[in-house]
């Protein structure tokens, strides 16, 4: 018989004992948190001894964009900094080896995988409000260079319709 439970907590304090499971399933965490590090150490202290990590973790590096005009890769580039920003990793797919060695893992195994699973005029929308809102500084200064960026997303939005492929990198590893 086979029990399956789910949990939704934060991922650096999970309500679970040590040595509790026997899989963590996590999409598009690592990316977004200042210390993934601390968040795979954690996924490892809940995983029985040979239990299974499973994580696929974007790398915005490597998206394939058609088209990709001068707009596009200027929107990006500020919202990718608006990722680091925030403490986040926007090429974080290409680190999740490295990562889960450091935590203790082993037999990590990765691959990329290309997904048409965001439409491309959504993902230029999405980027323009992201910008829009982090123009201004909490004191109410404009950064230049977001502002900059801001603009391009908004060309983009205005453009015509295009593709989008992301870089999933779909990562198992062993505790």
């Amino acid at each position: 018989m086979t029990t399956i439970d789910f949990a939704v907590a934060a991922e650096t304090a999970l309500p679970l004992p040590s040595a509790s499971v026997d899989l963590v399933h996590a999409r598009g965490v690592l990316g977004r948190r200042p210390d993934p590090i601390a968040v795979l150490t954690e996924f490892s202290r809940v995983l029985r001894p040979g239990g299974t990590l499973a994580v696929a973790t974007p790398d915005w590096g490597r998206v394939r964009l058609r088209p990709r005009t001068a707009n596009v890769d200027a929107a990006l580039r500020g919202w990718y900094q608006l990722h680091r920003r925030a403490g986040g990793d926007p090429y974080a797919g290409r680190r999740v080896d490295e990562w889960a060695r450091r935590a203790g893992f082993r037999d990590i195994r990765s691959h990329t995988r290309y997904v048409d699973d965001y439409d491309y005029r959504g993902l230029a929308r999405d980027v323009e409000a992201d910008l829009a809102g982090a123009v201004r500084t909490p004191d109410g200064v404009v950064d230049q260079q977001l502002a900059s960026a801001a603009r391009s997303a908004w060309m983009w939005v205005r453009g015509g319709p295009g593709d989008v492929s992301r870089c999933w990198v779909e990562t198992i590893a062993v505790r």
